[in-house]
């Protein structure tokens, strides 16, 4: 019998297979093993994807994932790349992503995917295989304490020990994992607890004594938020990624434009705002504006919006706190706030709920912003940014970084268009030159800086949105992490675009080996890179090579008009270029390098 490409690829049921969830005919009606019944679990969060790789503990899992069509699931190359994938999957969508694994080393090769997702608050289930449960303990073969190993970098996890408790374990497991402030959690499986037989039930809702996020913020908190910003002569509105994830993009937009405050958004946070909104000062941090960083020193009054001050934000606190300011913090979390900074007033909740009451407030209130008392500080704000601190120097001869980040923001502009990245210094062109007028569409590793993930989360992505162009920008080193994903891309069909601005060097590694380490360029250089052209067409893609600055838009031209294939273009870029503004590390926010002539 002959399989269409399309059965192939989704392992949709045919002709001879077994009825979707059949259950074995010594069961009773109501029964169902414990595969069936993960399989049930997921159809009931209506998931429509899983990414993963089998392995001799979850083979229960696949037989049931065979025999239903609801769910695709992908196969991936690597259990690290599964993972990213799910949590492409998520950034983009805010839904709940899923992956699955063997146990042993498939664990430990998620572990990676997992941490990442856990700094960065992402919505994920990542389901583990495990031993038998009489093996547990005994260094069974491909055994390892997924419970332990992961227990630093999940939200929750759960070691599943008795079938008749997978399905309710499994809508704790979501429900943690999308509410409050969002994270990963792993359901570790043993193999026999898949195989067991229980009568399934699903629960409409999950009550859990000891999870209760708050939602609401207080209201004796809100007013005096308002009271504070309406007094504000230097005020700023710094937002971080949990706008994003909390859906919060509307609000926020709505109360800049109430107040007409200046705003800025982390690299987290990229798209909340519109980068053509004349409040817009940019992203701000250690690769932040000049306007940005100069702003959030001198401000009298910061209303911080699901951002937590990290180091890479503030740089050294002892120099953020030398300059008093009022700070309001609105945050999911409670032990993010006064954190790394001490805060003023501290608001708890949901940012859409606690915005929108902030919002309500505000129109309600008969006190107005005093535009006149605000003119200086706009003035000083224009000032600086009179700078023009992303300025570059362009050569005719060499391909600037800059340039190709600038080019592909300008034939995309207007469209459906996401971007992700890998971790390094195309990171940071891309997140200072691709201005992003929507979230979601910016998707890169903020917390933990995870190379590799630039690929696979372009998949995820690709899947989610089959109608976007999803491109991916990254650097010769990072695409080699999870390069075994192009194969994955050719057997499911989704034509991302890979852009690598390859400059033979691990780029930010040498970057701060000139400016910290005397020029002493320790292992940063790729001297026996692949020719990235035949690698492409080797998985079965189109390979672009270019090297000068005229071959760039041309290029990407043609890279968007091949629609229905994955393109691999290898831009040759300048291999001196750095990227400015930078905060070196130990240094205050304001303290910042503009180029190399400040060195």
């Amino acid at each position: 019998m002959d399989m269409s490409a399309a059965d192939i690829k989704r392992g949709a049921p045919n002709e001879g297979r077994t009825p979707p969830l059949q259950s074995p005919p010594s069961a009773t009606a109501k029964e169902l093993n414990g595969s069936q019944i993960l399989v049930r679990c997921l159809q009931a969060e209506n998931v429509k994807y899983i990414w993963g790789y089998p392995g001799g503990s979850v083979l229960y899992i696949y037989d049931a994932l065979y025999q239903q069509d609801t769910i695709e699931h992908v196969l991936v190359r690597h259990e690290q790349a599964a993972v990213h994938a799910a949590d492409g999957y998520a950034r983009a969508t805010g839904d709940v992503g899923v992956a699955l694994v063997t146990s042993g080393p498939g664990v430990t090769n998620a572990v990676t995917g997992i941490a990442t997702a856990y700094m960065d608050s992402i919505p994920m289930v990542i389901i583990t295989g495990q031993v038998p449960t009489p093996a547990i303990g005994l260094d069974a073969f491909q055994e390892c304490d997924t419970v332990g190993i992961t227990r630093p970098i999940v939200k929750h996890n759960f070691l599943v020990k008795d079938v008749r408790d997978l399905a309710l374990t499994m809508k704790k497991a979501f429900h943690i994992a999308r509410t409050g402030r969002p994270g990963p959690v792993v359901v570790d499986v043993p193999k026999d607890v898949s195989l067991k037989m229980a009568a399934f039930h699903y629960p409409d809702t999950v009550e859990m004594r000891s999870y209760n996020p708050v939602r609401k913020g207080h209201g004796g908190q809100i007013r005096k938020a308002v009271q504070l910003l309406l007094g504000a002569r230097r005020p700023y509105i710094y937002t971080g990624g949990g706008v994003i994830l909390g859906n919060a993009t509307a609000e926020l937009r709505q109360l800049t434009d109430l107040l007409g405050y200046p705003v800025t958004n982390t690299l987290m946070g990229l798209g909340a705002t519109a980068a053509s909104d004349p409040k817009f000062l940019g992203m701000l941090g250690m690769h932040g504006t000049y306007e940005a960083n100069m702003t959030m020193q001198h401000c009298d009054v910061l209303l911080a919006v699901g951002a937590r001050f990290d180091d890479r934000v503030i740089g050294n606190p002892k120099h953020f706190a030398s300059v008093e300011r009022k700070i309001i913090h609105i945050d999911i979390d409670p032990s993010s706030i006064s954190k790394r900074v001490k805060v003023d007033i501290p608001i708890v909740g949901d940012v859409k709920d606690v915005l929108q009451e902030l919002i309500s407030q505000l129109r309600e209130s008969t006190q107005r912003p005093d535009a006149q008392a605000l003119a200086p500080w706009w003035g000083q704000i224009n000032e600086w940014r009179r700078r023009e601190c992303l300025a570059y120097k362009r050569s005719p001869d060499v391909i600037k970084p800059q340039q190709v980040v600038e080019a592909l923001w300008e034939m995309t502009r207007g469209t459906d268009a996401y971007v992700t990245s890998d971790v390094g210094q195309h990171q940071m062109w891309a997140a200072q030159y691709y201005r992003f007028e929507e979230p979601r569409r910016w998707i890169n590793s903020g917390g933990l800086g995870t190379m590799g993930v630039g690929l696979p989360y372009a998949m995820g992505i690709k899947l989610a949105k089959p109608d976007a162009d999803v491109f991916c920008i990254t650097g010769e080193g990072s695409i080699q992490m999870c390069i075994q994903e192009l194969s994955t891309c050719q057997q499911y069909k989704t034509p991302v675009k890979i852009i690598s601005l390859n400059n033979r060097y691990l780029g930010m590694v040498r970057q701060w080996q000139e400016l910290d380490y005397g020029k002493r360029y320790s292992h940063s250089y790729m001297d026996a890179l692949p020719d990235f052209v035949k690698l492409a067409e080797a998985y079965g893609h189109v390979g672009i090579k270019i090297e000068k600055p005229s071959e760039v838009e041309p290029a990407l031209r043609e890279m968007i008009r091949l629609k229905d294939r994955t393109v691999f273009l290898d831009v040759r870029t300048d291999p001196t270029e750095n990227v400015w503004p930078m905060v070196q590390a130990g240094k205050g926010i304001s303290e910042m390098l503009l180029g190399s002539e400040d060195l």
